[in-house]
């Protein structure tokens, strides 16, 4: 690949970043910009495009539960989702059609439902990519948009044998068969170490699991996203997913970048694709609406509706299968192309500040909410709690032990992850389910008892964020965080928390105090 790229790429990106926007707004700038300059995408470019949404996916399905995909908002949000927006878009491009306005006077009425079927898919790469960034992969609203991915993809799966006619080989049906395997895949996992064996050892179950699939005919991603899945539930299925993040999001930068080589775009392709984006606001609603009545909270359903709220590069694909089956002129490829930029664009801007937007419109969206919750969403009370301590992973399970061993039941542990909550539950701690970004969460839980909250969240941003929905609710104990890097304590303390521990240099001075501890003790 020529340099041009990565040093085009890197500018873009890190110039984005520098404005406090998602790097993928820049690279995405940086493909139309190469192209601009009359660079032309080569093979390795699309190789490591291929490879990154393999490794994406792959990844999900590391932190995807099944039983997730059984949920009724789920699939019913989903498939009626789809099946209302193709009947709106279809009817409306019609009538573009009639009165033979631009590229849509070329078209009939079976391409205009097509057209409306490609965009009604949500982008998997852009919408993981924001929730990843944003430390919003588990939460409630973040499975719920992962979820309607994993549902789009199989429809995607059956959109392709339909208007292909490539039916699945025989083989497929070995598929079901994959679950029998799971005791292979995790002695593998096992014995693989920590080391650099350990992600070519996700490199090869996500690159096996994408070409088993295409074998037998069934689109390779699938099974990638499959195979993660079978293996989410082992020990070291976390860690795995860590090692293989960075090489995740350098090759899906080849992604983003690809798109900008579809074509130079002319004025009427530019203004027919911003027109496209103009019904991204209806597919919001949509969205919104179905979930509202489906008896979510606002909250998730404000959530989840604008993140998915894009085109999927999926539209590409079918536009491609149209364009060889002539029925759809081939600068349609390059309109929805633009689309689809545009839409991880609005996306990028919009959902950088949605828990502000969310909060300064709660009241009016409340009165969307259905009177009946669903029973994850009922909130738990953390009895006579001292210190509340939110994210319970490695750190906070540590400092969760440590203090329970001074102050007993009063310090309680919060995590965005139902799963997570229910295995320490087993295990005798006092935890509770919950999203420290959340007002609502907030809102109603008792903190009259709470002195102290120990936020230990990876993020700089989620700590800054949940600091604030708790300032607004009236919260006067005292803040501590961790930072994992020095530039961060400044910023933290900057936000309202009132003490940063630095990650490494106090894990560094409580092990010597350990030692010190045990060297008396021994003498």
């Amino acid at each position: 690949m020529d340099f041009a790229f990565l040093l085009v790429a890197f500018v873009c990106g890190l110039s984005i970043k520098l404005i406090g926007l998602p790097p993928l707004i820049g690279f995405l700038i940086a493909g139309f910009t190469l192209n601009l300059l009359g660079y032309q995408a080569n093979e390795t470019l699309y190789s490591l495009a291929d490879l990154g949404i393999t490794l994406m996916l792959f990844t999900i399905g590391l932190k995807l539960n099944v039983k997730d995909l059984y949920k009724k908002e789920v699939w019913v949000g989903s498939s009626f989702h789809m099946l209302v927006w193709v009947l709106l878009c279809s009817s409306f491009f019609f009538l573009l059609v009639i009165t033979g306005i631009g590229y849509f006077s070329s078209i009939d009425a079976q391409t205009c439902a097509l057209i409306g079927f490609a965009l009604s898919f949500s982008s998997t790469v852009c919408i993981i990519k924001i929730l990843e960034e944003n430390g919003e992969i588990r939460t409630r609203h973040g499975k719920l948009a992962v979820g309607i991915l994993v549902m789009q993809d199989i429809f995607a799966v059956l959109f392709l044998v339909v208007i292909t006619g490539k039916v699945p080989s025989a083989w497929a049906a070995l598929l079901m068969l994959l679950p029998f395997a799971r005791p292979i895949w995790s002695k593998l996992l096992s014995k693989a170490g920590h080391g650099e064996l350990l992600p070519l050892t996700g490199f090869f179950l996500a690159i096996g699991g994408y070409e088993l699939f295409e074998f037998v005919g069934v689109k390779g991603d699938l099974g990638a996203l499959v195979v993660g899945m079978l293996i989410a539930t082992h020990y070291k299925a976390a860690e795995l997913s860590k090692s293989l993040m960075s090489f995740k999001d350098l090759f899906l930068i080849g992604f983003f970048l690809s798109i900008g080589f579809t074509a130079l775009p002319d004025a009427q392709m530019i203004i027919t694709a911003a027109a496209l984006c103009l019904l991204l606001p209806f597919k919001f609603a949509l969205f919104f609406s179905i979930f509202t009545k489906l008896k979510l909270r606002a909250r998730t359903s404000y959530l989840s509706s604008l993140v998915l709220t894009n085109y999927s590069e999926f539209g590409l694909i079918v536009a491609a299968l149209l364009v060889n089956l002539s029925l759809l002129e081939k600068e349609w490829l390059v309109v929805l192309a633009l689309s689809v930029s545009f839409s991880f664009l609005i996306t990028g801007f919009g959902y950088r500040t949605s828990h502000k937007q969310y909060n300064q419109w709660k009241y009016r969206l409340k009165q969307f909410e259905s009177k009946v919750r669903l029973p994850e969403d009922c909130y738990m009370q953390p009895e006579k709690a001292k210190v509340l301590i939110v994210g319970m992973g490695r750190v906070g399970k540590g400092a969760y032990s440590a203090l329970h061993n001074v102050i007993g039941d009063s310090v309680w542990g919060i995590d965005a992850d139902p799963v997570r909550i229910k295995r320490l539950a087993k295990k005798g701690m006092k935890v509770i389910s919950g999203d420290g970004e959340d007002t609502d969460f907030w809102e109603n839980i008792d903190l009259n008892s709470v002195e102290l909250i120990m936020l230990t969240v990876p993020s700089v941003d989620d700590i800054s964020n949940i600091t604030e929905q708790l300032r607004s609710v009236g919260f006067t104990g005292m803040l501590a965080s961790i930072a994992r890097y020095e530039d961060e304590i400044n910023l933290l303390q900057e936000a309202g928390v009132d003490k940063v521990f630095n990650f490494f240099t106090e894990a560094g001075t409580g092990f010597a105090d350990e030692s010190l501890q045990f060297l008396s003790a021994s003498k």
